[in-house]
């Protein structure tokens, strides 16, 4: 049954409002987890928790997709009240700023601390961003070997722009597209069709494209990363306004969770090395792997559509500060464990004191930014907040 509240606006979900804030809110988690497992990272902690990496997992196929879809969701309303070259200025207005801002101010203490860690840099910062930053082009090879300048954690403004602007293109030849095309992809996806089809579609990427293009978030030559994220942004988009989708997916959350579920468990039965490798089961666990990316997709949009109807200030405020909080978060993240290194703390209370301290710094600079006109841009926001555009705007 279909919540009162959910279709409360004919351009606003509350639901994947929440989605988005959580989603974002994730990445603190999910990149302090970074500096204790044995994937790559920018710096690294002297800890190891190797029980850490399966929750990592369950959350890493899924999250970022997920966050895609979203967008295309929110573009899709964007483009109800707007033209295409209005919606194509706004959007690189909110996104261009931020990431040049963001590479030349934000990123750097990120690169300076990796190579600082990597290689024992003696110079200062002041030398590394002079001397090094502005290089445009591979430095410090062959370990790390960073192309600077970088984008770092901001790759996903550059993919979110690159895409929105393909589908400006797309419908500025074809205005009747939209419409169309999302009743199409709604019939295609009716009924139990709904988990079957995409799952079918990322089970295909993963098997084809990853083992030629593995993720780089270098832009060029990363298809797998394209593939992925630009299905999950048109998927997004195209079924945006089709409500009967939305009913299913909320229906099917629980065969969708359960399935999710059962992939997840093969995938990681296939990693810990139970099996004999054989192509046949690397084929399995690409499978696997898919299709728990869009059954878990699914299942995060069923719940949050049935639970996460509830607005207030609390959505309203972290609506506008989460991406304020996603430009700074890795960088606080980086100076802050770079600064606990040779402290001698435990683990938990080292990834604790990073957390909070990564916490604070989000909160405290949205406080900052949100309050100065000029800087609010900087950081993917309006210039002016939406109140003191309300109240400029009623007549005397």
């Amino acid at each position: 049954m279909t919540t009162p509240q959910q279709f409360q606006s004919s351009d606003r979900r509350i639901d994947l409002d929440w989605v988005r804030i959580l989603a974002f809110g994730l990445l603190i988690f999910y990149h302090v987890g970074m500096l204790y497992v044995s994937w790559g990272f920018h710096i690294k902690s002297v800890h190891r928790l190797t029980w850490l990496e399966p929750v990592m997992l369950f959350l890493n196929p899924w999250r970022l997709s997920l966050l895609f879809l979203v967008s295309g969701v929110a573009t899709r309303f964007m483009l109800g009240k707007s033209s295409l070259a209005s919606l194509a200025g706004a959007r690189s207005a909110r996104l261009l700023i931020p990431l040049v801002f963001g590479m030349l101010v934000i990123v750097p203490p990120q690169a300076y601390l990796q190579i600082v860690e990597s290689l024992g840099y003696p110079a200062g910062f002041f030398d590394f961003y002079t001397r090094h930053y502005f290089a445009f082009g591979a430095q410090f090879c062959p370990k790390p070997c960073i192309v600077l300048p970088t984008w770092n954690h901001l790759w996903f403004v550059v993919y979110l722009w690159i895409y929105t602007m393909a589908l400006i293109g797309v419908l500025a030849l074809w205005p009747a597209g939209t419409d169309r095309l999302g009743r199409k992809l709604a019939d295609m996806l009716a009924g139990p069709r709904l988990l079957i089809v995409p799952c079918l579609l990322y089970a295909a990427w993963r098997l084809v494209l990853f083992p030629a293009f593995p993720s780089t978030h270098a832009l060029f030559g990363d298809w797998y990363n394209h593939a992925d994220h630009a299905t999950a942004f048109l998927i997004g988009f195209l079924l945006a306004k089709q409500e009967g989708i939305w009913r299913d997916v909320e229906r099917q959350r629980w065969l969708a969770l359960l399935a999710a579920a059962a992939c997840f468990f093969a995938f990681i039965l296939v990693r810990a090395g139970l099996f004999t490798p054989s192509p046949a089961l690397k084929w399995a666990a690409a499978s696997a792997y898919g299709c728990y990316q869009w059954l878990a997709i699914a299942a995060v949009l069923g719940f949050a559509r049935r639970s996460f109807t509830a607005d207030g200030p609390a959505r309203r405020y972290l609506t506008d500060a989460i991406f304020p909080y996603y430009i700074v978060h890795q960088t606080a993240i980086i100076v802050i464990a770079h600064q606990l290194h040779g402290s001698g703390l435990s683990a938990g209370i080292e990834a604790s004191i990073v957390i909070v301290g990564t916490a604070l710094t989000c909160v405290a600079t949205y406080e900052i930014v949100r309050r100065v006109a000029w800087v609010r841009p900087l950081f993917g926001l309006r210039a002016a907040p939406r109140t003191l555009r309300r109240v400029e705007q009623q007549p005397a």
